[in-house]
């Protein structure tokens, strides 16, 4: 495995193989976006190797590679918690990073057993993998990310598409693919939502 920190942007829009599903994930200075700042992009293609590109407090996040990889239509987006990540990179990169796969929708709709579908969980159960999480709330607007740092965002990337595999698996079996395509589907409005005010208001709510 190879962790490779890249400064602003991916240095060229060829580091992935042809076409492949990419995970997705981020971290910011907090858990509203639009409000607290984008610090860093994970990405993988499912290979042995993850690349993560960070933001500094002045940058401009204009970051042409990344952001051509992230709206390529060819090309699936793998998250965890895709509301939270995609309406962070439409705040701050101002792109709408679809088509996408959330394995948090998926784990909901098809894990009804638990109500725990975090990422270590998940994890935990579908693939045998003990995850740390110890540097989850630690500061990623610092000026240098440290290794460990490195090493728990490359992780939040590295299991995505084999996850994906397990989940898709019992959605078949229990006949709620179409159910959760049409709530990937559905993601993005609902970034759209969070963004302009609506983060805890259920508008389709009577009354």
């Amino acid at each position: 495995m190879a962790i490779h920190f890249h400064e602003e942007d991916l240095p060229s829009d060829d580091l992935f193989a042809p076409g492949a599903t990419i995970a997705v994930d981020t971290e910011a200075m907090g858990l509203i976006p639009g409000r607290d700042r984008l610090c860093l992009v994970q990405l993988s293609d499912g290979s042995p190797h993850e690349h993560l590109v960070r933001f500094g407090p002045d940058s401009d996040y204009s970051a042409p590679n990344l952001r051509a990889l992230l709206t390529d239509p060819d090309r699936l987006k793998l998250y965890h918690f895709a509301r939270f990540d995609v309406a962070i990179i439409r705040a701050y990169l101002g792109v709408m990073a679809t088509p996408l796969y959330c394995t948090r929708t998926a784990s909901k709709l098809i894990r009804t057993y638990t109500d725990r579908h975090g990422l270590k969980e998940l994890v935990k159960e579908l693939l045998g993998t003990d995850l740390s999480k110890q540097q989850q709330t630690s500061d990623w607007g610092a000026s240098e990310i440290n290794d460990a740092q490195r090493e728990y965002a490359a992780s939040d990337v590295r299991y995505l598409h084999r996850l994906k595999e397990q989940l898709d698996q019992r959605l078949h079996r229990e006949n709620r693919m179409e159910l959760a395509q049409a709530c990937f589907d559905f993601l993005p409005a609902r970034a759209l939502l969070d963004l302009a005010g609506w983060a805890e208001d259920d508008i389709f709510a009577h009354g």
